[in-house]
């Protein structure tokens, strides 16, 4: 019999629909009209709401997309002639097209490697010494993804020390929160532990990957350097009209709690699929899974038959190495049939 060839996506949590909690508050905020461009009651119990959960008098804003949302804080953070040091594999210097350097009108990305896609507080400060005349741009932010690019953690005392080092050299720190709320899940902690408590100045925090249709949350702890921010999101063409539909299904998010039960759910999919594949011939694992990614080195001819399968995924880490993303309606029936055609793609490579 023939393979199922249908598509069937890993690829990335963005794949994912949009989940129940945020698709009734949606629909209930399409039932009658209300004012525009952030005026709205939607949205200002949706800001009311993230102060609320982080425990933290923030300022809040909302854009469309994540290349926006990192964009645009880092170049509040900052000024043209600063540089904002990040990991090598941070999504702002691989995924973005060159945003923040262009919202920041040329504000350069130094960026510094790291064992499981992780700044140290000793790479951060080999690049902040490197130089200190004027023919080199001023470091001012350091830039942290949470969970990594490559799906691992940051711990609190990692975090802490990076902010230790942050405040030696008189740095600013800002938090890409793609995958904020499965790190929140997965260390067990509050959102209040993982930022403005640990030092973060300021969160990109990812609606999109968790369930929504679009949207994220800006939130600023440090509010001096939100000062005409909503000046920036109009100008970069984020400010939505009807900001109640982005900020509605956030609040869904929010008020049913399922910002976490979705983040938990994918987590311990990513933990299920993990255990289902290491211990097949031929695979191994390139990084921890730590939250909802699992990241592994496979044959070439056993990605190409994957793919011939329908099965969708990136292999962006280098040559035989295929990330698989879980999300909140990733299911252990569609898990045991990647598990299945990975042991019948293996014993054909």
């Amino acid at each position: 019999m023939e393979p199922d060839c249908t598509p069937r996506y890993l690829a990335s949590d963005n794949t994912s629909g949009i989940c129940p909690e945020a698709m009734e508050y949606l629909l209930e905020a399409n039932r009658s009209d209300d004012l525009a461009y952030g005026n709205d009651s939607w949205t200002e119990r949706a800001a009311d709401r993230f102060r609320e959960l982080f425990d933290y008098d923030c300022d809040v804003f909302f854009v469309f997309n994540g290349t926006a949302a990192n964009s645009l804080t880092l170049a509040a953070m900052g000024r043209s002639y600063h540089s904002v040091i990040c990991h090598e594999l941070a999504h702002i210097e691989t995924d973005e097209c060159g945003g923040p350097e262009f919202f920041s009108n040329g504000a350069k990305l130094l960026t510094s490697p790291g064992e499981h896609g992780k700044l140290t507080p000793e790479g951060i400060e080999a690049l902040v010494t490197k130089r200190s005349d004027i023919h080199y741009p001023k470091p001012r932010v350091i830039s942290l993804t949470q969970a990594t690019e490559v799906g691992t953690l940051y711990s609190l005392d990692e975090l802490r020390a990076i902010r230790a080092m942050a405040d030696k050299h008189d740095l600013r720190l800002h938090m890409d929160g793609a995958r904020f709320a499965n790190a929140c899940a997965a260390l067990n902690v509050s959102p209040a532990e993982l930022t403005w408590q640990v030092g973060i100045d300021a969160l990109c925090f990812s609606g999109t990957k968790n369930g929504m249709a679009m949207g994220e949350a800006i939130l600023f702890f440090n509010r001096e350097l939100s000062e005409d921010f909503a000046y920036r999101c109009k100008q970069a063409g984020q400010l939505a009209s009807k900001m109640r539909f982005i900020a509605a299904p956030w609040l869904g998010l929010l008020e049913s709690g399922a910002w976490r039960t979705n983040a938990e759910h994918a987590n311990a999919m990513a933990r299920y699929l993990a255990d289902g594949l290491i211990g097949l011939p031929g695979v191994e694992a390139m990084f921890p899974t730590q939250a909802n990614s699992v990241f592994v080195s496979l044959p070439p001819a056993a990605i190409a038959e994957l793919k011939a399968r329908g099965w969708t995924f990136y292999t962006f880490i280098g040559a035989g190495g295929a990330r698989f993303v879980c999300s909140w309606n990733t299911t252990t029936e569609l898990l045991d049939t990647l598990i299945n055609d990975m042991r019948d793609a293996l014993s054909q490579a």
